[in-house]
């Protein structure tokens, strides 16, 4: 029984990697044609020169936001001992409208280094919403091209064979027809002083 289990596997695998393996009309005639395709979207906006450039503009902007935000945080730390020391020579009423200054000051601080924390997510999220929306119609000219009717997120299918992805495909028309995505800035925060160097 043992030795017939054995052979059925083989048997089942040898079966499995025919049925996934590309055929000599496939490798000869291009591209498979297949009613369904797959794309890999992380792929996608990961290796193209478009979806490299939004990565690298959001590392740098939150790499300054970082850089910016411990800055502040030092000068506020050194302003607070300068406070603390002043405590001793300072009347407690002077003391106290020195000190509800420096805490009113330290929360619009805060509150204007949160609003640049959530424009810098806006502006990634709409960045990635443009590029998919601008490959859309280049995804589907593949699609076309194929003649299949359906693309799927290859995230969501278990198994498929290799000629179904279209992912390489898609990386090199969108890199020839949208490039990096133009001149202007993809993220850009108001404020936010991109040229510093990093700490």
């Amino acid at each position: 029984m043992g030795q017939v289990a054995n052979v059925l596997r083989a048997a089942t695998l040898g079966l499995a990697a025919l049925a996934f393996a590309p055929t000599e009309m496939s490798a000869q005639t291009g591209p498979v044609r297949a009613d369904i395709l797959v794309l890999n979207q992380d792929r996608l906006l990961n290796q193209t020169a478009y979806g490299a450039r939004i990565q690298q503009e959001l590392e740098a902007a939150s790499q300054a936001l970082a850089n910016e935000n411990r800055r502040i945080e030092e000068q506020l730390t050194t302003e607070e001992l300068e406070l603390t020391a002043l405590r001793q020579t300072l009347a407690a009423d002077e003391f106290r409208v020195l000190a509800d200054e420096f805490d009113a000051r330290v929360r619009d601080i805060r509150a204007a280094q949160d609003a640049k924390t959530r424009d810098l997510q806006s502006q990634a999220e709409a960045a990635q919403q443009r590029f998919f929306e601008e490959t859309v119609p280049l995804l589907l000219e593949i699609v076309q091209q194929r003649g299949a009717s359906v693309l799927l997120d290859s995230r969501t299918v278990l198994l498929s064979a290799g000629g179904v992805d279209i992912t390489d495909a898609a990386i090199t028309l969108i890199d020839e027809r949208l490039g990096n995505g133009g001149e202007d800035p993809l993220i850009s925060v108001p404020g936010l002083d991109l040229t510093a160097p990093d700490e």
